[in-house]
């Protein structure tokens, strides 16, 4: 994979082997204390953050590392690789290579599941939580998603109905990667960012995709002393997870997300009992488009955990 210049490189990078999969990562900055970037959707890789870590690796340590199926990871052909319990293991794989004991964890989209599964199934190896635009099966979705039918051979390519599509995603990956971008980064004026999310989509494989699409989701809770099978809902075992979070949590969502409706990120900070930014005007990528203002609450989050003024979650507290 090739690669335009950094702002900043990292002090320390390796890999993570799990099953014969192997997970790159990366180390920048020090400090007392760590924030830990997840991947997303195998869509794109750490590189999502490029715009975070510079910044926050002036004043703390900074942890990022390509997830499954993108970057310098592995791209492994089985779908089971993929499954939340999979990712979640690699966090804490690459928490413990480089001794890290508790993290900030920042999560957007598919992270911000990710981390919602870190903090309430793992809660002593998480500090703090910032879920933005996070992906979750509580509210409802996008009008465009309802239509989509993903195993069906159509004739249309128009929307989420024609391209969110396993026959388009083989026939024309480029033509996915361009709409998907397009999707994410939705805000005018926004070229250079959507070139690199397509350039960043085109690093995998359509494959490697639909391998992600058949994985398995988060099988069961796993906690000392409790262990149990969620209700078969998807909302229901959502729920079951949130009412988990005891950490202080953020929850960031742009009122105009076309990938993910801005309603689900305020059902997730009622769910957990915490606060909610809405970013007006802004879409999927807040964090490569309008990184500055993310950075700044970010940072003021942080800073808050850290002086122990940041509020935890109350139950039942409309955000």
């Amino acid at each position: 994979m090739t690669e335009a210049s950094r702002a900043r490189y990292p002090d320390h990078d390796g890999f993570v082997e799990r099953d014969g999969v192997r997970v790159f990562y990366e180390v920048y900055g020090e400090g007392d204390t760590t924030l830990l970037f997840l991947p997303a959707w195998a869509v794109c890789y750490s590189r999502l953050w490029k715009a975070q870590i510079p910044y926050f690796a002036r004043h703390h340590r900074v942890i990022v590392f390509d997830g499954r199926g993108n970057g310098r990871s592995d791209r492994p052909a089985n779908p089971e690789a993929y499954g939340d319990d999979e990712i979640i293991a690699d966090a804490l794989a690459v928490l413990d290579a480089t001794n890290t004991a508790r993290a900030i964890i920042v999560g957007a989209s598919a992270g911000g599941w990710w981390g919602t599964m870190l903090a309430g199934l793992h809660p002593e190896r998480v500090q703090a939580a910032v879920l933005m635009c996070p992906g979750t099966s509580l509210g409802d979705p996008l009008p465009g998603r309802l239509e989509a039918e993903f195993d069906e051979v159509l004739e249309t390519e128009e929307g989420w109905r024609g391209k969110w599509n396993r026959d388009y995603w083989l026939r024309d990956y480029p033509g996915f990667a361009r709409w998907f971008a397009e999707r994410c980064i939705s805000e005018r004026h926004s070229t250079r960012q959507v070139e690199c999310m397509a350039e960043w989509i085109l690093e995998t494989t359509p494959e490697t995709l639909l391998a992600t699409m058949a994985a398995p989701g988060w099988k069961k809770l796993e906690r000392e002393g409790e262990s149990g099978s969620p209700e078969p809902s998807g909302a229901e075992r959502a729920l079951a997870l949130y009412e988990l979070i005891e950490c202080p949590t953020l929850v960031i969502h742009g009122d105009c997300d076309e990938v993910i409706a801005h309603n689900k990120g305020v059902a997730v900070a009622d769910a957990i009992g915490a606060p909610l930014i809405t970013l007006e005007g802004s879409g999927h990528a807040p964090q490569t488009r309008i990184p500055v203002k993310v950075n700044l609450l970010i940072r003021n989050f942080v800073e808050s955990v850290r002086t122990g003024t940041a509020a935890l979650p109350v139950r039942g507290i409309a955000a």
